[in-house]
C-alpha cells in the first residue's frame, strides 16, 4: 500500500507546494534532532524528510496524486534512509528552514552596472606649498561615462536580450547524486557572465563596456599644512563603473620636496645657524629669514654655547586638524653651532695668545690644578659666566 505522503506532513491531498513547504518547516523545527533527541522524534524526522522529498518533487507528487509511491522502485526510503535526503546540498536545507533568503539559489542574474574604482595622484609640493596651500589643475587619466551609449554598452537604438542559455537567470545549475542526496551546484553563466542579458550589438566606442578611457583636467586644492603622505579625497572624480556605475573617488597624495635651510617635524621647523667664536662670545643680533620670506631679527646673547637651541613661538608650519582646518601654527628652532676658526693669520694669532694669558688658558691642565688650583674644566665651566 503507498505511504500517505500527505498525512506524515499534516497537510489535506492534493496540497500546493506553499503548504507543503511551510508544513515541513514547522515539523522540523519541532523534530529536528539538534532539538528533539530523543529516537522517536529522529525516526519521525526521516518520515518527515522522505514525504517532504516526495511532495517538493513535481514528478513524484503526480505518481503520488494517481496513487503510487514513487519510492517503491529504489525499495522505500521512509524508515532508514539519510535524515537529510532530497535536499539539493546545505543551500536547500536553509531553504527549507528559512526560506530563499537562507539559500543560495534564487540570486537572480547580477547587475551589469558596477561601481567604480578608487584612483591615486601623487603631487610633489615644496616646504612652502605645504605651509601656504595650493590651488592647482591636475591632469587625470580615468575611465569615463561613454558618451555614444550613456553607459549601457549598447549601440545607439539597441537594447539588451535575454540570455539563451540560461534564460536569463544568470547562472547555470547542475544536479549531482551524493551521500547527502540531491546537491544543487549553480555556477555563473559562460555566454553572458552571470548578467542574465547578452548585447546583440555593443557600442563601438566602448566595445559594450558603457565607459571608457579619458584625459582630462580635475582642481583640487591642497590646504596649508600639509605633510608627506597625507591625502586629499576628491568624491565621484575617480574611474567610472562598468556599465555607467558611480565612480569612486580621487586621492590626492602629497609629496614634500626636502628644504636646503629648514627640516620639518610635524609642524615644527628646525634650522642650523653657524656663528662665529667671536659673535658667541660677544653677542649680536642677525636676520634670519623666514619660511615664508620675511626677516626676523634674531638675538645671540653673549657667551651663548655651542648646541643652544633658540625657539621662535609660531613661526613653524600650520597646525592641520582631521578636519581640514589649521588650528595655529608650530615653533620654529634655531639650532646654534658656534664654529671654531681653523685658519688664522699671524696678527689673529697673536690676539687669541693675548686673550689666553688674560684669562688664564694659555696652557691648560688637563690632569691636575693651575697655579691659581684650579683644572682645565673648572676653568672652562668658569669662563662661561664671566
Amino acid at each position: 500500500m503507498a505511504r500517505d505522503y500527505y498525512g506524515i506532513l499534516g497537510v489535506e491531498q492534493g496540497a500546493g507546494p506553499d503548504e507543503i513547504k511551510r508544513a515541513y518547516r514547522r515539523l522540523a523545527r519541532e523534530l529536528h534532532p539538534d532539538v528533539n533527541p530523543a529516537p522517536e522524534s529522529q525516526e519521525r524526522f526521516r518520515e518527515v524528510s522522505t514525504a517532504y522529498e516526495v511532495l517538493s518533487d513535481p514528478e513524484k507528487k503526480r505518481i503520488v496524486d494517481l496513487g503510487g509511491d514513487p519510492l517503491d522502485s529504489r525499495g522505500g526510503g521512509g524508515g532508514g534512509g539519510d535524515p537529510f535526503a532530497g535536499f539539493g546540498g546545505f543551500g536547500d536545507i536553509m531553504d527549507a528552514f528559512f526560506g530563499s533568503a537562507g539559500g543560495g539559489r534564487g540570486r537572480g542574474p547580477r547587475s551589469r552596472v558596477q561601481p567604480g574604482a578608487d584612483a591615486l595622484i601623487r603631487m610633489q609640493l615644496t616646504l612652502q606649498e605645504c605651509s601656504t596651500g595650493v590651488q592647482r589643475d591636475l591632469t587625470v587619466d580615468t575611465a569615463v561615462l561613454c558618451s555614444e551609449c550613456s553607459g549601457s554598452g549598447c549601440a545607439p537604438g539597441t537594447h539588451p536580450t535575454a540570455c539563451d542559455t540560461c534564460g536569463g537567470q544568470g547562472e547555470i545549475q547542475s544536479v549531482q547524486r551524493s551521500f547527502l542526496g540531491q546537491v544543487v551546484t549553480a555556477r555563473p553563466c559562460p555566454t553572458c557572465r552571470g548578467f542574465g542579458e547578452v548585447i546583440p550589438d555593443p557600442c563601438r566606442q566602448c566595445a559594450g563596456d558603457g565607459r571608457v578611457r579619458s584625459r582630462r583636467s580635475v582642481g583640487v586644492r591642497i590646504p596649508a599644512g600639509v605633510a608627506e603622505g597625507m591625502r586629499v579625497r576628491l568624491a565621484g572624480q575617480g574611474e567610472v563603473g562598468a556599465g555607467g556605475g558611480p565612480a569612486g573617488d580621487l586621492y590626492v597624495e602629497v609629496e614634500e620636496s626636502p628644504h636646503e635651510i629648514f627640516s620639518r617635524d610635524g609642524a615644527d621647523l628646525h634650522c642650523t645657524l653657524p656663528l662665529p667664536m667671536t659673535a658667541a662670545a660677544l653677542g649680536a643680533t642677525l636676520p634670519l629669514t623666514l619660511l615664508d620670506g620675511t626677516v626676523e631679527e634674531l638675538d645671540i646673547e653673549a657667551g651663548t654655547q655651542h648646541g643652544t637651541v633658540r625657539t621662535l613661538r609660531g613661526k613653524g608650519m600650520p597646525r592641520l586638524r582631521s578636519t581640514g582646518r589649521v588650528d595655529g601654527q608650530g615653533d620654529l628652532m634655531v639650532h646654534v653651532e658656534v664654529a671654531t676658526p681653523t685658519k688664522l693669520d699671524r696678527e689673529q694669532t697673536e690676539l687669541l695668545r693675548q686673550l689666553a694669558q688674560l684669562r688664564g688658558e694659555e696652557q691648560p691642565d688637563l690632569v691636575g690644578g693651575s697655579r691659581n688650583g684650579h683644572g682645565l674644566f673648572s676653568r672652562l665651566r668658569d669662563w662661561g659666566h664671566r
